[in-house]
């Protein structure tokens, strides 16, 4: 499949989406796919998708593939400008914008620590410990929530604890840099790049706490299996957003994180989310 076909199939596909009402969090879901890889199918990035990835898609929204195929047929080769949509470049040389979440697009989680503690008895540094104790291998994905789960049901005697469930209670919406995403995504492709644990990211923009965008990249450390500051996951954030290091803008808490990033040849901004419109007004400043 030539480029002009992959782009037609793409666009195919993603209306077919948006008429049966689904985000792609959602069709992801449901047709059992991870996120970058429906992004990318979207916009033509993959030139040669799997006909079984193509077929779960087909399937989840009931379209059948000689519909899809056709459409790559009839649209000849004059279909790619209807297809894709040019985006800015900053004055700064920025094409692509990526964000943490915790610390950045939502208040971080502490109260989560807090209601635990009243639930259970148990102080709140022994709860905070126990939890920093698991969360790298939970982010990376080696331990699945279950696991997780119980552990620390067993640790502070309860009979159950669903920490997702608490996360998302706890966790706030930072409302200047929703509307900052938001923006952005019309004019630059954008991207998460988050140390997270598995399924948070969909169920937090179901549930509004993250805006719900076509993002250009999600980065989810708990399905790449690797978290930052570690290498391998500036990689593969910078193989998903497929532009010169120099290009990329990456937002964050974390100054480890940031000074990892700045070493792959990133741009870096520190985000603090005690002053919130500070930090978005330097980040319109830098995509100007």
């Amino acid at each position: 499949m030539g480029e002009t076909s992959s782009l037609v199939l793409g666009k195919a596909l993603q209306s077919a989406r948006q008429l049966a009402g689904l985000t792609q969090q959602e069709l992801c879901q449901k047709a059992n796919l991870s996120y970058s890889t429906l992004a990318k199918i979207e916009r033509g990035a993959i030139k040669t998708p799997s006909v079984f990835t193509v077929k779960s898609i087909a399937d989840v929204l009931a379209i059948s593939m000689d519909d899809l195929l056709g459409a790559v047929v009839d649209s000849g080769g004059g279909a790619t400008k209807a297809t894709t949509k040019q985006k800015k470049t900053s004055a700064g040389g920025v094409s692509f914008l990526y964000l943490d979440i915790n610390g950045c697009l939502v208040r971080f989680f502490h109260g989560a620590f807090t209601q635990l503690s009243h639930e259970t008895g148990v102080p709140s540094d022994v709860i905070e410990s126990t939890f920093w104790h698991y969360n790298d291998a939970v982010c990376r994905g080696e331990m699945p929530m279950e696991e997780f789960n119980k552990i620390l049901s067993k640790r502070f005697g309860k009979d159950a604890i669903d920490w997702t469930s608490y996360y998302m209670q706890a966790v706030e919406p930072i409302k200047e840099t929703h509307d900052l995403l938001t923006w952005a995504a019309k004019n630059y492709r954008v991207g998460l790049l988050s140390n997270i644990m598995p399924g948070f990211i969909t169920e937090m923009i179901t549930k509004g706490l993250l805006p719900d965008i076509d993002y250009d990249a999600i980065i989810d450390s708990s399905e790449v299996a690797a978290i930052k500051p570690e290498t391998d996951i500036y990689k593969i954030a910078q193989a998903e957003a497929g532009v010169d290091p120099s290009e990329i803008l990456f937002v964050d808490d974390s100054r480890t994180n940031l000074m990892a990033a700045e070493r792959m040849g990133w741009k870096v901004m520190w985000f603090d989310d005690y002053r919130p419109e500070d930090s978005v007004a330097r980040i319109y400043q830098s995509l100007e």
